[in-house]
Order: C-alpha cells, then structure tokens, then sequence
C-alpha cells in the first residue's frame, strides 16, 4: 500500500459478545486493575473514541486496535450489566472496518505508534461529564492516570460554552485565550469576542476587556433570568446601539440587586421540597472544586428501576431516537422513564443535606443537591448517609491534650520503631523496595528515596530511646568524596563478598521505611513485628513533661486502677508537674518504685505495654 492510496473503510455497530481480540493487537496483556479504570471511566464518561478490526469470516470482528477498549466494555458487562440499558454504546459499541489484513495490520501498528495524549476540549468535555456523573477529581485522575491538579484545572473550563471548547477543539483558539472566556456571564457576548478571537493571537487583556464591556446587554445571563421588566420597575434604565441593534442595561447595581432577590426567593421555595437548607449563588456554575472548598459532603439519588415494560419501551424509544424518527410525545416519555432510571433523592436524605441554586451561561436556573454542610455532617454519619473521613482537622475534632510537636515526635518513634523491626527481615524490605518500584503504589511510598533523610529522631534526640546500631551508625563516606575513585571503591565494596553488600543494603532500605499507608503499615508491623516499647520508653523529658497535669492524674489512675477519689490518686494530683512527671517516669523505668506502689503482674504488663493515642 502506498502512502497515495485510498482506504476504503466502513463503520458499524456490533454486538459486544461479537467482538475479539485479533492476534495483531500490540496489547495482548494488560494489567487487570488498569482495565477496571478504563471501564469505571467509560462508565462515567462513556466510550470517547470508537475501536478498528477486520472481520473474522464468521459474522465476528477482530479488534487490531482498541484492544484495552474492548476489554473494559467485556469487564463492564459482567460487572455492570445495568450500564448496558442506559448506554447502548456500550453493548453494541461503533467499530471501523478494515477492508483487508494488510490495512489492519497497519491499523494495529500505527494506534499504538502514533498514540496522542487527549486534546485539552476533550479532557475538558470528558472530566466534565464525569464530574456531572458524581465522580471526584481523585477517581477522575485514576482513570486517566493524571494528577488531581490537572484535573482541577480542565474542569474549571467545563461550564464554558461548547462554541468555547470547539474552538479550542480546532486550535483555533489556545488553551490560554478558552481560560480568559471563564470570567464571562454574557453567553451572547462570550460568543461575539470568540469570533473576533479565531485564528489570531490576542493577548489575554484585550480578550477580556473586549468580555466585560462596561455596559450590560440583555443577552446577560443576569437579564435573562429577572427579564427586563423587572429590571425596569427598580427604576433600572434601558439604552441601546442602533447600529448593533441590542438594548444595553445602564444600571448594573440594581440589575445585580434585582437577580439576587430572585435568585434567593428561588432557593427558598426548594425548602419546602424537604430539603434541610437552601442557598443561591451568583457563580455560573457550581464544580466539586467550590464543593471541597466549602467542606461539604455530597449525596446522590437512589438508582431508580425500570419496570421490565418499562425497560422494553425504553430501548424502543432511544432506538427510534438514535434514527430521528421520535415525535414529540415519544420524546417527552423518554425523557420521563430517563428520568426514573435518574433516581431520587429519599426523605431521609433531603433531611440531612440541601440545595445550592444558581444560573447558568444561559440563564437558567440550576441546582446542586444533596450537599452535606460540615456542621451537619456528624448527623449524616450517625444516619448512615455519609462515611466518617479517616482525616480531621482542629475544627472537626476536639483539641488533643498531645501538641502537633509531640504528636509528630511520637510519629517519628513509631517510624524508628518500625524501621528497627524490620533490619530482622530483609526480605520484607527488599518486597516493599519491588512492589515501590513497580509504579503500584503511584505517589504513595514505602521508602523514602527521594529524600535523603527519613525522620525516626524526635527532638528529644535519645531520651528514652534506643535503636538498632545499624540504624545510628553513620555510612562510610570517602574523604575527598568529589575526587575519590568510584570504580576502585566498587570493586572493592564487592570484594567484602555477599553478605556484607545484603548488610549494607538491608540497613540503609530500612534506614529509608516511611510508609504512609495506613493499612500497608499494619501489614508491614504484623510481617516485622513491630514493637514500639521495644525501642522506646516513656521518660519526663520525651512525654510526660510534655502534656498537661490532668492528664497525668487519669494516666496515673488508669495504670494503677485507681478512683479519682483513692488516697493515693488525690495525693498524686497536688504534687506539682514535675514531680508527676518525675513519678510517672520511675513508674516505667524503676521496679522498686513499682514495688513501693504496690504495682500488680497486671497493672505491670499494661504499664510495659502502654503507648499514647495515636501510636498503639
């Protein structure tokens, strides 16, 4: 085939169950967790970009390309067989015919040869309709293996006018002049500017001085809404531009003051569909960004159910409407059973949650429902609505009688404790160092090197605190170690012969242990045995001087079994600081101390075990 000649191909849909893996696919093996990502964002998003094959003689198709693709709508129909009803696309999904095996091979070639990341409109239009769907900037991420942060920036563009993001679609328009288009309200006017803007190279200000004129037009989506009427009964004055032939508003204060007033007596009108609350905003688009922000959770309707007619009637229409052949009725019904498979939100959920109204670029009204707000989350968990989130902040919880600056000593300990543990298994270090370097873990770590450090010293230095030599024993740093001979050095750091290279490496990798996973360290603790007390002790300078009398009198209560009213607890309770602090040291490090407080085998082995909250 020559670089002049003409290919012949067709499209058509085919039966997912028709669909196979050609031999020329590059993509034989995928990893199965990636393939679960690409179905939960075809799920979401549905399929972007359709797949090529060659029929298999037998009423079946090969795919050469899209391998991946025809393996997450396989794992879609198995795990997720409703998606069908609601997507035809995904059971019967558009494939590109190859007209002959030379073609498809060249198919199969070329995709992954030539594979594009996706256009910036696309990711824009994609991660906005997950978004939409209920996904989060962190599931959107996962799926298309980007940071939170992109994501969070194409989504800022996601509530532009699809004109916008066609331009930017056929560059002709950059990714910079679309940003400039988001500080517009003016749909109408919006789309003006971005035909002055195609295929030239204007600079950001003259974009959007020509976007926020310093009269108002009534293609606004501000005059839209209230309308002019009401606009001119405040006393709001009309001008116009013959030539432009548009009517400009003069008054933007009363405009602003006129939407507002509607704008809330729309939100309260949502009140009495049981929502807990109700609140307008003059933002043209409310993303989970402004949602995060605000420290709110956020709930979604209960999946709605289709009848068995009703699911039948349902496909007959959405076929009629994929031909074009739906009348108005027709429409208007499929539109009411799209509506129930939509779901609902139950009573319970409007009790605990509300509404957020506001008007879009067109100027019509929206809503965003079921939000959480932050002082009535704890509610919404004892309901059972909403997760408790493994983190906390100041505001969320009550204040621990533990600092931020011991809290993060006791981390370090628990860290150094760790790392001690492991020196006994090498090979425990050397999984964790693989399973790091395989890319599983993504911006999580097991070791911690791309540091030179891992903090395991408290600032309390060794108070109290004792591990293996191996951990504290400095490496052997050549002399002059910008002119010292490397090659020499390495020949004879091998000579010392294996077990020495395992010692070094075993020691500087667990020199290197910082895993934050909380649920991957309790593996790696049970696997290593780690044991905290074993490497450190409770003392006067590294704990107990460093919190405050009351707790020291319930620690001293709780070790010893004691009421706050026993003799000895009340007479422990008016020594000054120090001395309980000194007391609860020699508690720990002292047996004739204990043996003078009359300290059982039980309180002993609670005392020998015991850690402040948030190490045990």
């Amino acid at each position: 085939m020559t670089k002049h000649q003409t290919i012949d191909a067709t499209e058509g849909r085919f039966a997912l169950d028709s669909l196979s893996l050609s031999p020329m696919n590059p993509r034989q093996h995928v990893p199965e967790d990636e393939i679960a990502e690409l179905a939960e964002s075809i799920r979401t998003a549905g399929l972007i970009q359709n797949m090529a094959g060659v029929e298999d003689g037998q009423g079946g198709v090969q795919i050469v390309a899209g391998g991946r693709r025809l393996r997450a709508l396989q794992y879609l129909a198995q795990h997720y067989p409703e998606s069908g009803a609601k997507n035809p696309d995904l059971t019967h999904p558009t494939v590109k015919i190859a007209p002959d095996q030379t073609t498809a091979q060249a198919w199969a070639v070329a995709e992954n040869a030539a594979r594009r990341n996706l256009h910036p409109a696309d990711e824009i239009r994609a991660y906005g309709k997950m978004e939409q769907g209920g996904a989060t900037p962190a599931v959107i991420a996962r799926a298309f293996a980007v940071t939170e942060k992109h994501v969070y920036r194409r989504l800022a563009l996601a509530g532009l006018p699809d004109a916008v993001i066609d331009a930017l679609a056929g560059n002709e328009i950059s990714l910079g002049m679309a940003a400039c288009f988001t500080i517009s309200t003016d749909e109408a006017r919006t789309l003006e500017v971005l035909e002055e803007c195609r295929g030239r190279n204007l600079s950001d200000y003259r974009i959007k001085q020509a976007l926020k004129p310093e009269s108002i037009r009534d293609t606004d989506r501000r005059v839209i809404f209230v309308g002019l009427d009401a606009y001119k009964a405040e006393g709001g004055r009309i001008s116009g531009d013959l030539f432009a032939d548009e009517t400009l508003l003069d008054d933007p204060g009363i405009l602003d003051a006129v939407f507002t007033a509607k704008l809330n007596e729309a939100a309260q009108e949502r009140t009495a569909d049981g929502w807990k609350w109700a609140e307008a905003t003059a933002d043209p688009y409310i993303g989970c960004f402004q949602i995060e922000d605000a420290k709110m959770a956020r709930l979604y309707r209960e999946d709605g159910v289709l009848t068995p007619d009703q699911s039948e009637r349902y496909d007959e229409l959405a076929e009629l409407s994929t031909r074009d052949e739906l009348d108005e009725a027709g429409d208007a019904e499929l539109l009411e059973l799209h509506a129930i498979l939509e779901g609902t939100f139950t009573d319970e959920q409007r009790a605990h949650s509300g509404v957020i109204v506001y008007v879009d670029q067109r100027g019509e009204l929206r809503s965003t429902e079921g939000l959480v707000r932050k002082e009535h989350k704890a509610a919404a968990i004892k309901a059972g609505l909403i997760h408790p989130s493994r983190h906390t902040t100041e505001d969320d919880a009550p204040k621990s009688p533990i600092s931020a600056k011991l809290a993060d000593d006791l981390t370090r300990v628990a860290t150094g404790a760790r790392q001690h543990a492991m020196l006994r298994d090498p090979e425990l270090i050397l999984s964790l160092l693989a399973y790091q370097m395989t890319g599983k873990m993504g911006y999580r770590r097991a070791l911690g090197l791309r540091e030179d450090e891992v903090p395991n010293f408290p600032t309390t230095e060794a108070e109290g605190y004792t591990l293996d030599k191996r951990l504290t024993t400095p490496a052997d740093r050549p002399s002059d170690p910008f002119n010292s001979d490397l090659a020499k050095g390495f020949r004879a750091f091998r000579k010392r012969g294996q077990d020495h290279i395992m010692a070094e490496l075993t020691r500087h990798l667990a020199a290197l242990i910082s895993v934050g996973d909380e649920k991957l360290g309790a593996l790696v603790d049970k696997e290593a045995g780690t044991d905290i007390r074993e490497v450190w002790t409770p003392t006067a300078a590294n704990f107990f001087s460093r919190v405050g009398g009351p707790y020291l009198n319930a620690l001293w209560c709780e070790l010893l079994d004691l009421s706050e009213d026993h003799p000895t607890a009340t007479s422990f309770a008016k020594l000054k600081k120090g001395e309980k602090a000194d007391r609860l040291e020699k508690l720990f490090t002292d047996a004739e101390r204990r043996e003078t407080v009359s300290v059982t085998e039980a309180q002993a082995e609670r005392i020998a075990k015991w850690l402040p909250e948030g190490m045990a």
